[in-house]
């Protein structure tokens, strides 16, 4: 079934539209999660809340493409999963080395006050990698997006491990520059 459709059924509040996008995007929501989670449980929980928060926010939102929405979803709810889960045990994984390499660049502030500020960094960041090859734009957004680790990244890419990491360096040293730059 096209996203569209899908769309429709959930502004028609039509419970067929959570089998279709479980059927569509499932295994695409797992994966994200499953990056970030470290846990396969985990991760089916997070899908679960992912179509039930999406069942929540459509209407009123009308999501233009549907799998970056769920995809967002995803992520949001497994980061706040993960974070209770490191403030339990101080754990670790693909998603806390990838959140310890981006720490000194970008602040993790939530308050209120700061929300203009975060959403001006998030438009500096985007136009930042608007500006990259896109190779190394996708290595970037498959490790600090989708957090995955760096051996599947280089398997992805045909890369060697190494070559990976000098690239996210690289390109992590670049956006700090040019963040400074901007007056971040």
């Amino acid at each position: 079934m096209e996203d569209s459709e899908i769309v429709k059924l959930f502004l028609e509040r039509n419970e067929d539209a959570i089998a279709e996008v479980s059927a569509k995007y499932k295994g695409y929501c797992f994966a994200i999660a499953l990056n970030i989670l470290g846990s396969k449980e985990d991760a089916e929980e997070c899908v679960n809340d992912t179509l039930l928060k999406a069942w929540d926010m459509v209407p009123p939102h009308k999501p233009e493409t549907l799998s970056t929405f769920l995809g967002k979803i995803t992520r949001n709810i497994a980061i706040d999963r993960h974070r209770r889960s490191l403030a339990e045990k101080r754990g670790s994984g693909e998603a806390a080395m990838a959140f310890d390499e981006l720490a000194e660049i970008i602040s993790g502030s939530t308050d209120v006050e700061s929300e203009t500020e975060r959403r001006e960094l998030l438009s500096e960041i985007n136009s930042f990698l608007g500006k990259l090859p896109e190779h190394k734009r996708n290595i970037f957004m498959c490790r600090y997006w989708y957090y995955d680790s760096i051996r599947d990244i280089a398997s992805e890419f045909g890369l060697s491990e190494s070559n990976v990491s000098v690239i996210l360096n690289r390109t992590r040293h670049k956006l700090r520059e040019y963040l400074k730059r901007k007056g971040y």
